[in-house]
């Protein structure tokens, strides 16, 4: 009987200790998952669920760039990251300001403009913040070997495009221009972008063309095959003195072989910038900004012109304020 007894004493155990252990293992479990999502490190993405970034033309430099880092920011950021195609810089400025897109690349000149309220702009813009200064745009005055116009002071008189109204091309031909002693007034203006501009050259409906834009640009590859495409030079020393008030532009030259020229052209440049809306969050902006200096070689890979961007020199040339963001992310690249 007392072995019945202990026996019965021992399955009793058994049964409550399978009951006791069931129960731990499951007043266990929550605490373990919550431990660990307690640990996990923090996810790359960003707090925004949107980065429209507002690019050019279809064909150009910004939009070919941009399309491959939206790719990357949806793919590594976690965002639903697009292109927009525009007008270019002075329309994305404004797009910025209405908040209808989170990024832009643009023209330093044209941000400039924006930030002191002028030129196209009438009141100061103080909702944009810059997070990188870019790779050089060249001015490539553009004309026909017959045209007889050999330097910038030869537009006169002459019929030119200065690129889609209120773009950054005609922003910087304008003022080009007018540093070189030349109105509106003094030529016949066609506001064409850089398709239509290679175009109406080829047909003979203009007689120069302003097609600013990193090196090589893709509408004037086209045209030199069959045309008798001539680089217009504009002298450094002008250049000069135009920077006395406008230290956006540098003088710089088109490398020779670039369009078939067997020597360097004197030529203005200036740089391009990428900038964001002032209200995204520092952490979301630094994300931004690290994902971009990261993501150079697949940058470089969609267009050349990226291959003039380096974390090196991006705060050289800055115009407008640099977003908290942008600067966390220099400080901890230099050290600070």
């Amino acid at each position: 009987m007392k072995k019945i007894k202990t026996s019965v004493m021992a399955v009793a155990t058994a049964l409550l200790a399978v009951l006791l252990s069931g129960c731990d293992d499951k007043s266990s479990a929550a605490p373990v998952t919550t431990a660990t999502s307690d640990t996990a490190p923090e996810t790359a993405g960003v707090q925004s669920r949107f980065v429209t970034i507002a690019t050019g033309g279809a064909s150009g430099p910004y939009n070919i760039i941009a399309t491959t880092l939206a790719e990357i920011y949806t793919k590594d950021l976690k965002t639903n990251s697009k292109t927009q195609t525009t007008g270019a810089s002075v329309e994305n400025i404004n797009l910025l300001n209405q908040k209808k897109v989170e990024m832009a690349f643009l023209m330093s000149d044209v941000l400039s403009d924006a930030i002191n309220g002028i030129g196209n702009f009438p009141a100061k813009i103080e909702t944009v913040s810059e997070v990188a200064a870019l790779y050089p745009n060249y001015v490539q005055i553009v004309t026909s070997k017959r045209s007889g116009i050999s330097t910038i002071t030869d537009l006169k008189g002459r019929r030119v495009a200065t690129g889609a109204q209120n773009s950054g091309v005609e922003v910087n031909a304008r003022n080009l221009l007018e540093g070189f002693g030349i109105s509106y007034n003094d030529i016949s203006v066609d506001y064409l972008g850089y398709a239509e501009a290679a175009d109406a050259l080829k047909s003979g409906k203009i007689d120069a063309a302003f097609l600013t834009s990193g090196l090589p640009n893709s509408s004037l590859m086209e045209l030199q095959q069959g045309f008798d495409l001539q680089i217009v030079s504009i002298p450094a020393e002008g250049i000069a003195e135009i920077a006395k008030d406008k230290p956006y532009f540098n003088a710089m030259e088109i490398p020779a072989g670039t369009y078939g020229n067997a020597d360097p052209i004197p030529t203005a440049a200036i740089k391009n910038a990428l900038a964001v809306r002032s209200d995204l969050s520092e952490e979301d902006v630094y994300k931004l900004t690290k994902t971009f200096f990261d993501s150079l070689p697949q940058l470089q890979t969609a267009h050349q012109a990226a291959k003039d961007i380096n974390v090196e020199s991006a705060q050289q040339g800055l115009v407008a304020p640099l977003h908290p963001g942008a600067k966390k992310y220099y400080d901890e690249v230099n050290g600070k």
